[in-house]
């Protein structure tokens, strides 16, 4: 075994940046004894949603996927409606999307950034076709001009998934208010990361805002009163209280993030392919065509990797019916693309050992 070993991510030293920030808050839940639809998660939508904007209305939920499917019912997406996906961002944007009750149509990426071609758009959509979910992959924007004519054109509604690019911004302009609505993770691992399972709709229309809080608890306007169908997905007060003093580090961690992508970026030998500038690098993606060579040089180096992602959505069993033909940049990516370790807390130190065994391997 290699005597330097740099993990993939690891989260406890976050915790412990913060861990007196995090106690208090805990300790202020736990002496409320209110655990549910209280006070730490009316703040949190207030802050969260004043982060983004004095005009942002936000909702939380009980994951980022649920985020994504009552972001689809809240934008009024039908049973049978057609919604334009991207495949190569794992399956839970297309399961949000068959979640909702809608029918999936895959779309190509652009190959630079790795989110929605925008000129795909115009060869996918059809007379059903009635809303997009856009993912800011990796924490790379999307081009959200281009989208954003593409949809007023159409008449389509423009969800984006903002899962891995909390505090991106585009064009001065943060990712999450570019569309009809945002949908959030919080995964632990995420930019802005619960400990836990947590999410939240994002909508400058309050009629969104409003639909998405009757979804996410039975329909229910007024106690044990449904309004309209639906089940449950609620952000408890422990984890809305844990992201309240996470969001007030996000910035500060994001600026780290870019500070070590450009570190990596100013050292990638010539033959890697590297990301693209102007994202908040929740991953750190690199693209070679001896992919899984490659990984493992770097497994014996000592150095933790990951695929995101290996098996495009459009392949894999559920999805695959729904397929309207290959993808040909996604494919290509699938093959080629490896996440290298990058978060706040990765010393420049490792950035450079990494960047080492990379030369070493293409010597």
């Amino acid at each position: 075994m290699n005597s330097r070993q740099v993990a993939f991510n690891v989260l406890a030293p976050g915790v412990q940046s913060i861990r007196g920030e995090l106690d208090t808050a805990i300790a202020r839940v736990l002496d409320s004894g209110w655990f549910l639809m209280g006070p730490e998660l009316q703040a949190f939508e207030r802050e969260f949603a004043a982060y983004h904007g004095t005009e942002q209305h936000a909702v939380g939920l009980g994951s980022g996927t649920d985020a994504l499917r009552i972001g689809l019912l809240a934008l009024g997406i039908q049973p049978g409606d057609e919604v334009l996906v991207t495949a190569n961002a794992g399956v839970p944007p297309v399961a949000a999307v068959v979640a909702a009750g809608a029918r999936p149509v895959f779309c190509d990426v652009d190959p630079h950034t790795h989110t929605l071609d925008p000129d795909e758009i115009d060869r996918r959509v059809t007379s059903h076709t009635t809303g997009m979910v856009v993912v800011h992959l990796y924490g790379h924007p999307a081009d959200m001009p281009a989208i954003g004519e593409r949809a007023r054109r159409y008449g389509m509604k423009v969800l984006e998934d903002c899962a891995q690019a909390h505090g991106a911004r585009l064009n001065g302009r943060l990712v999450g208010t570019w569309g009809d609505a945002g949908a959030f993770s919080f995964y632990p691992t995420k930019n802005l990361g619960a400990l836990g399972d947590a999410g939240a709709l994002l909508s400058a229309d309050p009629s969104v805002a409003e639909r998405a809080r009757l979804l996410r608890m039975y329909g229910w306007k007024r106690k044990y009163v449904s309004e309209l169908h639906s089940t449950v997905s609620r952000l408890d007060e422990l984890q809305a209280a844990m992201l309240r003093v996470k969001l007030r580090h996000l910035d500060d961690w994001n600026a780290v993030r870019v500070d070590l992508a450009e570190r990596y970026l100013e050292g990638l030998p010539e033959w890697l392919v590297g990301p693209p500038r102007g994202g908040v690098f929740h991953l750190f993606v690199v693209q070679a065509r001896n992919r899984d060579a490659l990984k493992a040089h770097l497994a014996d180096s000592g150095v933790a990797t990951d695929v995101h992602y290996p098996l495009p959505a459009h392949e894999q069993t559920p999805y695959a019916e729904l397929a309207r033909g290959p993808l040909p940049t996604t494919e290509r990516l699938a093959r080629e693309v490896l996440s290298l370790p990058m978060y706040p807390e990765l010393s420049t130190e490792n950035v450079d050992y990494v960047l080492k065994a990379l030369r070493v391997y293409g010597a």
